[in-house]
């Protein structure tokens, strides 16, 4: 019995050291996504946030601690209910928004940015005209979640009910969220959703003249090709 206790206790530490790899490596690339974002001009400062999930544990960037600061030290995780489990720094204010795509959805990362074309495009329509076949990337035509107080449940169910068959949209004068199997899937959807609102902005702004719109049968077909795009292996 005590034979049998000792291995048990040895499979939960190498479970346990697994877990504690996975979550490092998981930050890592966390942080390397935020740092990007900023980089990229998708936001300015501490706005935005990224998050991924690791099994039940939400890693999450924290509240206005500026990205080149974040070290493995500052790692960052809640629960699926917002219980704080990892680190120190309190995580982003968005934390229910974040949450609310992991309870929903299949997603494994997240990533929120204050995109400057796609913010715009945010105040002007409710749902992003269909310019480009790209939108088929995600889901279908991006619709504009209605504006909410940043960091409140109200702002959260807003993005629940945009993202329904989704994996992005619009926040009404805030910015962009999107989500995806990797980090990596996450934040090529935010750049690809800032990359279709900076194209109608640009089409729409020449006088006299309106951009032309892709039908649903032209998205569809498109949606249907994007699934298969990429190498398989």
């Amino acid at each position: 019995m005590a034979e049998q206790s000792r291995d048990q206790r040895g499979e939960r530490d190498v479970r346990d050291a697994r877990g504690r790899v996975e979550e490092a490596t998981a930050w890592e690339a966390l942080v390397a996504t935020a740092r990007r974002t900023v980089a990229d001009g998708l936001v300015v400062g501490t706005s935005g946030n990224v998050s991924v999930r690791v099994g039940d544990t939400v890693l999450v960037t924290p509240s206005g601690v500026p990205y080149d600061r974040l070290t493995p030290d500052d790692m960052t995780g809640v629960d699926l209910d917002g219980r704080q489990v990892l680190g120190t720094l309190v995580p982003t204010s968005e934390l229910p928004m974040h949450l609310a795509v992991y309870r929903t959805t299949d997603a494994r990362a997240v990533v929120h940015t204050h995109a400057v074309h796609a913010t715009a495009v945010s105040t002007l329509v409710t749902e992003l005209p269909s310019v480009h076949y790209m939108v088929g990337a995600l889901g279908g035509p991006v619709r504009v979640a209605p504006y909410a107080t940043y960091g409140t449940d109200e702002l959260a169910e807003n993005v629940r009910v945009a993202l329904a068959d989704r994996s992005g949209c619009l926040l009404q004068n805030h910015g962009t969220i999107t989500y995806g199997a990797t980090l990596d899937q996450a934040y090529d959807r935010t750049a690809q959703l800032e990359w279709m609102c900076r194209v109608w902005l640009t089409a729409s702004s020449v006088p006299g003249l309106s951009p032309s719109l892709l039908s649903e049968e032209q998205l569809a077909a498109a949606g249907e090709r994007l699934r298969g795009y990429g190498q398989r292996g």
